[in-house]
């Protein structure tokens, strides 16, 4: 017959248990610390990085994308405060700079485009409106990227949403788009000629006729798309995604 523990053997028992439980505590702290001093360590040294190539960063669109990302992969958001990084190198102004000309060039072609228009033709048409005398002329599509964050204190009224491959939309219009409407975009994008149907959304998706018809009718209402009723099935375009429009730009 097997003998029960005593009452000492468990006491003995529960303190080891607590002896090892604070110590793994006491690692964990440990660990936490080196971690953030670390972490200082490398936003430290990036700030000197940022102070020595100062001038590669300003004139250098390729090497400031690559310093956004050694940024991103620390956590460092350079426009977080007036004293970050893009003070440092004198390239606050630039982006809001960039942001209020980003808001200009969206809001005068919302007419032609529903409130959605392309990265790459936002560029092009944000090249065009700088003008060759521009110190920071050669900007890029991370520029952009960079630019709008700071209209995000007008709320949802100008957003970057990802469709398609590789492929971004610019938003200029109230209201945030669903993860339904997105859908519905991205098989737009994907579809190279700009426009869906509800078939192709039943096909490409796996939706029921019922949610594709309700999805096609949110974006139309809303004016993000125009209907064409001539073919054999309505479809749905997105002017913002006509084939062409990067070569045909009003």
């Amino acid at each position: 017959m097997r003998r029960r523990a005593g009452v000492g053997a468990i006491q003995k028992q529960r303190l080891e248990a607590e002896k090892y439980k604070d110590k793994g505590t006491e690692l964990q702290e440990s660990q936490f610390e080196q971690m953030v001093k670390q972490m200082e360590a490398l936003k430290e040294n990036l700030e000197e990085f940022a102070t020595k190539h100062r001038n590669e960063i300003k004139k250098n669109p390729s090497f400031r994308r690559q310093f956004q990302e050694m940024c991103a992969a620390i956590g460092v958001d350079p426009l977080s405060s007036g004293k970050g990084f893009w003070s440092v190198l004198g390239m606050g102004d630039f982006y809001y700079e960039l942001s209020v000309q980003v808001v200009e060039v969206c809001l005068a072609h919302n007419h032609n485009t529903g409130g959605l228009m392309d990265l790459d033709e936002l560029r092009d048409r944000l090249v065009a409106a700088r003008g060759k005398s521009q110190i920071h002329q050669e900007i890029t599509n991370e520029d952009i990227l960079m630019a709008t964050k700071k209209l995000k204190i007008f709320g949802n009224g100008f957003t970057v949403y990802s469709v398609g491959k590789s492929r971004h939309m610019v938003q200029s219009i109230p209201g945030e788009l669903s993860l339904q409407e997105t859908s519905v975009l991205s098989a737009a994008a994907n579809q190279g000629q700009g426009f869906v149907t509800v078939a192709s959304l039943v096909k490409d998706l796996g939706w029921t006729e019922v949610r594709a018809q309700q999805a096609v009718e949110k974006v139309l209402g809303e004016g993000m798309a125009w209907l064409d009723n001539q073919g054999e099935e309505k479809s749905y375009w997105f002017p913002s995604l006509f084939p062409g429009r990067m070569t045909t730009k009003a």
